[in-house]
C-alpha cells in the first residue's frame, strides 16, 4: 500500500507542476488585465502542437523547441492583448466573449493543420528513476516538476525583486493609482499577457510526449485551472500554486483508487464547497489583488 501511495503522489505532483504553470498565467492575465481569458487552454494546446511541428516531424533538439514555444506562444498572448483585450478594456464581458471566439479559431487551425486525431510525440527519453519495483518515475516527467519549479521560483524573483514586477503588482492593485504613479498600463498589460501566455505555452510543450495532444485537450486544462485559481483565491499568485498542489493530489488519488468521472466530481465539489464557506478563496480577498 505505501509503495502505491507513493507512486500516486509523484503522479500528483507531475499533474501539479504544469498545471501550476497555467493556473499562475491565468491569475497574472485576470490580475493585470481584469480579463478572463477562456482561450488560455488553447494556449497550452498550442504549445503542445509547437512540439508536434518542430520535434516530431522536423527532428529539432526538444529544449531549443520548448524555448520556441515560449517565445511563440507568448508573442501570440501580445497579439491578443494588443488586438483584442485593449480595445476591450472597459468591458470585461466583451474581452471574455472575444477570448472565446480566439479559442474557437486556435481549435480550427489546429484540426485543419495537424488533423483531428491525436498527434503521438515521442519521449526526450525512456529513463525511469527506480525506487522500488513499484516506485518509478519516469525522467520525462521530472523534467517537468524541475522546469516548472524554475520558472515558478523565476516569476516570483521577478515580480519581487524587479522594477517591472514592482509595477506589475501595483497595477493588480490599483491601476488608476499605479498610472498617477507614471505606470503604464499598457506596458504592464503587455508583459502580464506574454508571461501569462508564455507559462501556459510551455507547460504544453513539456507535456506534449506525456499527454494526448489534440485540437480539444486545452478543455480539461483550463477547466481544472479555473477551479484552482477559484479555490486558491482569484488574484492570488500563491493561492493558485498552492491549491494546484491540493488539487493534483486530490484528483489522482481518486482517479487511482475509483476513477477519472468521480475525481472530476470530487474536483468540483471541492471549488464549491471553499466558495460556500470562503467566496474569496482560501487566499482571495474582498478586493481584487
Amino acid at each position: 500500500m505505501f509503495e502505491l501511495l507513493a507512486q500516486t503522489g509523484l503522479n500528483a505532483l507531475y499533474s501539479a507542476s504544469y498545471i501550476s504553470l497555467v493556473a499562475v498565467g491565468l491569475v497574472l492575465i485576470f490580475g493585470v488585465m481584469g480579463i478572463v481569458n477562456f482561450a488560455h487552454g488553447e494556449l497550452f494546446m498550442l504549445g503542445s502542437y509547437i512540439v508536434v511541428a518542430l520535434y516530431t516531424k522536423m527532428e529539432m533538439p526538444f529544449i531549443l523547441v520548448a524555448a520556441l514555444a515560449l517565445i511563440f506562444v507568448g508573442a501570440v498572448g501580445l497579439l491578443m492583448e494588443k488586438t483584442m483585450f485593449r480595445p476591450l478594456r472597459e468591458n470585461p464581458l466583451g474581452g471574455l466573449v472575444a477570448s472565446i471566439g480566439f479559442l474557437m479559431i486556435l481549435q480550427a487551425l489546429a484540426a485543419m493543420t495537424f488533423g483531428v486525431r491525436m498527434a503521438f510525440v515521442p519521449p526526450v527519453t525512456q529513463d525511469v528513476i527506480i525506487f522500488s519495483d513499484k516506485i518509478r518515475l519516469p525522467v520525462q516527467r521530472l523534467y517537468v516538476i524541475l522546469a516548472a519549479f524554475g520558472f515558478l521560483t523565476a516569476l516570483w524573483l521577478f515580480l519581487t525583486r524587479t522594477r517591472f514586477g514592482w509595477a506589475l503588482r501595483a497595477s493588480a492593485q490599483d491601476k488608476e493609482a499605479a498610472a498617477l504613479q507614471g505606470i503604464s498600463i499598457n506596458q504592464t498589460a503587455k508583459i502580464a499577457m506574454f508571461i501569462g501566455a508564455a507559462l501556459a505555452g510551455v507547460a504544453g510543450a513539456l507535456t506534449a510526449p506525456l499527454i494526448s495532444v489534440n485540437p480539444h485537450m486545452g478543455h480539461s486544462v483550463i477547466i481544472a485551472a479555473f477551479i484552482v485559481v477559484i479555490v486558491g483565491g482569484v488574484g492570488s499568485l500563491e493561492g493558485a500554486v498552492l491549491a494546484s498542489v491540493a488539487y493534483a493530489f486530490v484528483h489522482t488519488f481518486v482517479t487511482t483508487f475509483f476513477d477519472g468521472v468521480l475525481a472530476d466530481i470530487v474536483g468540483l465539489s471541492l471549488m464549491f464547497i471553499v466558495l460556500i464557506v470562503k467566496p474569496t478563496g482560501l487566499f482571495g480577498s474582498a478586493d481584487r489583488a
